[in-house]
């Protein structure tokens, strides 16, 4: 089976330095899948030397372009339909970029419906009209796999795709998150960015939907002693509506919570492991990735109660309301404090982690590759 795979936000993203969401999905499933399944990398809008793997990628050109005149009924991406020719069985979207190519059979993968169910937590211009477009280039995929059950249902309203076209595969953790820290490289980045002994650690672009301004705020009405005994470390790069929160980090009126920016895979896999818990107050997710990497470093977790996390966490973490400051503060404090449930909670967590690898993923894709041919 030759699949043309999308690697456009992976490669984007690896000049720029650090994989997101979807990069890591692309490169974890393009990893595990399966040989029976031939993946032919593609890319849009980038030169073929931007990729650096192993397989030569297809140039399917300008997406935007492309798409735009295939809302013409009788179009479809001419570039992408001369680089594939008649060697390919399949197109797998990874990356929200859905071309339309008539008698190729293609799944998309969409992670969730935020930009459609929370217009207000997306910023970018002419919102509404690439909302529209981003609804109907879903469409020409005529299946969609996504990350969870809540997204599935989440998709099928919003973008009025029936369920019966949706498959939710959960993610998968890496095996680097299981591994113990490597002593010198743990004294290296703890000494690199002046860690303590014990911290709770909190992970995600600062953006609304993030939730820190309520985590900055329970962490300051915790006792004074606790909230020095255990800070908290704040890892993400900025983004869109977080004047608030990067001014109340930099401000220094916070004396005990630090903030570390975006920090590159290797120091964050050790900044998570040495710490005392992971709080994750997410108002919506479609997964929640965090949470998993978590579970498998051993690391306890405090995550909200809303959208799919549960689903992910199941009873392996202290789940929250996001919007409540006093439920977040009382469930850092006695984490912090009862090293009975911390451990309990680690137990639970790596329970919980070894039913999601990225190799149960790859294979679930595979049945969706084999019932679409």
């Amino acid at each position: 089976m030759k699949v043309a795979f999308g690697v456009s936000v992976l490669a984007r993203c690896m000049q720029q330095g650090g994989v997101d969401g979807i990069g890591t999905y692309t490169r974890e499933l393009m990893a595990a899948m399966p040989q029976s399944a031939q993946l032919t990398p593609y890319l849009f809008d980038l030169p073929e030397s931007s990729w650096t793997g192993v397989t030569a990628p297809l140039s399917f050109g300008s997406f935007r372009y492309q798409a735009l005149a295939a809302m013409l009924p009788w179009m479809d991406f001419a570039h992408a339909r001369r680089a594939v020719g008649t060697g390919v069985d399949l197109i797998h979207a990874t990356d929200h970029l859905v071309p339309r190519l008539r008698g190729v059979p293609t799944v998309a993968t969409i992670f969730d419906a935020i930009p459609l169910s929370h217009p207000e937590w997306v910023r970018y211009r002419l919102k509404s009209l690439k909302n529209e477009l981003w609804r109907r280039t879903a469409l020409w995929a005529q299946h969609v796999i996504t990350i969870s059950d809540y997204s599935r249902q989440e998709i099928a309203t919003h973008f009025r795709i029936p369920e019966e076209r949706i498959t939710a595969i959960p993610l998968g953790v890496g095996a680097q998150w299981l591994k113990p820290v490597d002593a010198a490289q743990g004294a290296a980045v703890r000494a690199r960015h002046s860690l303590p002994e014990s911290y709770l650690v909190s992970v995600g672009t600062l953006q609304p939907r993030k939730n820190i301004g309520r985590l900055l705020s329970a962490h300051a009405s915790l006792p004074e002693h606790v909230q020095r005994a255990c800070p908290l470390i704040v890892v993400g790069k900025p983004g869109w509506g977080c004047e608030d929160v990067v001014g109340r980090l930099s401000s220094g009126q916070l004396k005990h919570v630090r903030w570390l920016g975006h920090l590159p895979d290797t120091e964050l896999q050790v900044v998570i492991k040495r710490a005392t818990a992971l709080v994750f107050p997410s108002l919506h997710e479609g997964f929640g990735l965090p949470v998993l990497e978590a579970f498998a470093a051993g690391v306890p977790v405090v995550a909200s109660n809303t959208t799919s996390i549960p689903e992910v966490a199941g009873d392996a973490a202290l789940l929250v309301d996001p919007l409540r400051i006093d439920e977040l503060s009382d469930a850092m404090c006695r984490i912090i404090e009862d090293s009975a449930l911390a451990g309990q909670l680690r137990a639970r967590g790596r329970d919980r982690v070894r039913g999601f690898t990225w190799q149960a993923c790859a294979q679930k894709t595979l049945q969706v590759y084999e019932s679409m041919i």
